[in-house]
């Protein structure tokens, strides 16, 4: 027979199906994924077979689902990329919603996959079943089941773009155990979700009048939260530059820690709840707040009859749904922070606004300054929560570490004592409140900056909750430092039950404190026990040092209360200092 001549095309080759499984892990691939976070189940085994041996994807076993989300939220804020959680079906789906609901309340990208019962199984109650869309469908952004194998791919990057675009979030992805070891060739979907629009550009007009009340206000105030974090380190760069533009006061969320210079005079602290003095009071008597991605929580607002009530607003947000759902803006933008801060940098310049015109001002706010609202009793021989993180403090000066925190006392006063120059250094559950974040995001962190100094500041109550990543961080060589604030009860509960509730403390006594450092040693850590301030330096550095995994157990004033604090249902102007404050 003789051969075809060389210049007739030859018939493509077929393409090869793979299994379902192994289009998984391509498609992560190819979106720029080489972290995994997870724990292996029945339901998900094949794709755990399709790991064994894969170079391009680095799993990291967790010893808790719930703590393989947190880690990927430690993974996500630290790089701003989207974290990937992998978990098996029934108890394994189920334990990642506290997870879940902690990105979705604090807008973290993250991609969870769950394994589930085989397609002819699924509704018969099968062993491990569960309704993965029904139980994830209130925490995450967008969740789907894959029901055909050639649309896992599709599926993939419809639910990573879902994650990582507008104002990121989790979401979830149910994938049947027979379509992982399915072999198919990946077609498109045929109905693919439609993309959203994207914000239209600021009306020019709309531009030049929100530059226009910057530049005339008396009493203005600058209030960015953690929108501007995940808008990306330009946009926070952008948001400082504005600041300094209009020679304004600024404040953040505690979500929005590290979005300006804590060096910057021009910086207030925290606003909120728990924070400083300036920052609320600035904000019951500003005339103009110019808020930028944060979302009027009802921490930052106290009472809403009587948060701010002679401001105008304007208000920057990815999110049309923040718009005037809490407060009523005056002139809204919807948009990127990064693009809108462009545009009005550009605007205030046009301006130019008179120097000098804010100098009453700041002569006012600078009375609120100086009567030193974080003032606290540092006497020997007790160690007082704040000095624990005044020295951390002192001790992470030009180390560029990141500082992930649990949930209680010790949160608040690590984000009023510690300060961060950068974006991506502070690692907090904000909208959740989740104690037991701490530690997996902490190592999540250092996975990710594998360089960098990594500490989970943390209290009593909350490390037991996910106290078993002690093994996740020994197993996988995470030199992470976990301090913890150590006073023997739930911190913040106790201190509302003094204040609030008669001191009626009901349940938030630790009455059986483990022996923390024989815990950590036998889980492999280095450990040591402080409890004299005259001691305090040394043990940090002995602990910042380490090379290995190190758990410093500090032991703290019990009784010591967390000042300043507006109380629930209380204005900004209603805020309680504590006993060293005038």
């Amino acid at each position: 027979m003789n051969a075809l001549p060389d210049w007739l095309p030859c018939a493509a080759a077929p393409p090869v199906a793979r299994s379902g499984a192994q289009v998984l892990l391509d498609t992560l691939v190819d979106l720029g994924v080489n972290l995994v976070f997870g724990y292996p189940g029945g339901a998900v085994l094949p794709i755990y077979d399709a790991l064994h041996g894969e170079e391009r994807i680095r799993h990291i076993l967790v010893r808790h689902e719930q703590a393989a989300v947190h880690a990927a939220q430690g993974y996500a804020r630290s790089t701003g990329k989207v974290g990937v959680v992998l978990v098996t079906s029934g108890p394994g789906m189920s334990n990642t919603t506290t997870g879940l609901l902690d990105a979705m309340s604090d807008s973290i990208p993250i991609l969870c996959i769950s394994g589930q019962v085989a397609l002819p199984a699924i509704g018969t109650d099968a062993f491990q079943e569960c309704d993965a869309l029904g139980i994830s469908r209130s925490v995450t952004k967008w969740n789907a089941q894959i029901r055909t194998a050639g649309h896992v791919e599709a599926l993939v990057r419809q639910a990573f773009e879902v994650a990582s675009s507008g104002r990121p979030g989790p979401v979830l992805l149910d994938f049947p155990k027979d379509l992982q070891q399915q072999a198919a060739v990946q077609t498109p979907l045929p109905s693919p979700r439609p993309a959203k629009p994207r914000p239209r550009p600021p009306d020019e007009a709309h531009m030049a009048q929100a530059a226009q009340l910057i530049a005339t206000a008396a009493r203005p105030v600058f209030y960015g939260g953690g929108g501007l974090i995940n808008s990306g380190l330009q946009a926070c760069a952008d948001f400082a530059d504005l600041v300094r533009l209009s020679e304004a006061p600024c404040t953040l969320t505690l979500m929005g820690l590290g979005a300006i210079p804590a060096s910057s005079p021009q910086w207030l602290g925290m606003l909120g709840m728990h924070g400083t003095l300036e920052a609320n009071l600035a904000m019951h008597h500003a005339d103009l707040i110019v808020c930028v991605g944060a979302r009027f929580d009802d921490r930052v607002t106290g009472r809403l009859d009587s948060f701010a009530p002679n401001a105008n607003v304007i208000h920057l947000d990815i999110d049309a749904a923040s718009i005037h759902k809490v407060v009523r803006a005056d002139l809204p933008f919807v948009g990127d922070a990064g693009e809108l801060l462009q545009g009005l940098i550009a605007a205030l310049r046009r301006q130019a606004p008179r120097s000098g015109r804010l100098d009453a001002w700041w002569q006012q706010i600078e009375e609120w300054r100086r009567q030193d609202c974080l003032g606290f009793e540092d006497t020997q021989p007790s160690i007082a929560p704040q000095a624990l993180m005044r020295r951390l403090r002192w001790q992470l000066e030009g180390r560029d570490a990141i500082v992930a925190t649990d949930v209680g006392q010790h949160q608040m006063w690590a984000a009023q004592h510690l300060a961060f120059e950068t974006p991506r250094r502070w690692l907090t559950s904000g909208g959740a409140g989740t104690m037991g974040y701490g530690l997996p995001a902490a190592i999540g962190a250092q996975l990710a900056n594998p360089g960098k100094t990594v500490v989970c500041v943390s209290g009593d109550a909350s490390i037991l909750m996910n106290i078993q990543e002690l093994a996740t961080a020994r197993q996988h060589r995470t030199p992470v430092k976990v301090v913890l604030c150590n006073n023997a009860h739930m911190g913040m509960v106790r201190q509302w039950q003094q204040l609030i509730h008669g001191e009626r403390y009901s349940h938030s006594y630790n009455d059986c404190m483990p022996d923390f450092v024989a815990v950590a040693l036998g889980f492999g850590w280095r450990a040591a026990r402080v409890d004299s301030r005259d001691t305090l330096d040394a043990a940090l550095s002995e602990c910042l040092a380490c090379e290995e995994p190190y758990f410093l157990d500090v032991r703290v004033r019990a009784q010591e209360n967390c000042f300043p604090m507006i109380p629930a249902g209380r204005g900004h102007h209603e805020v309680m200092l504590g006993t060293k404050s005038p």
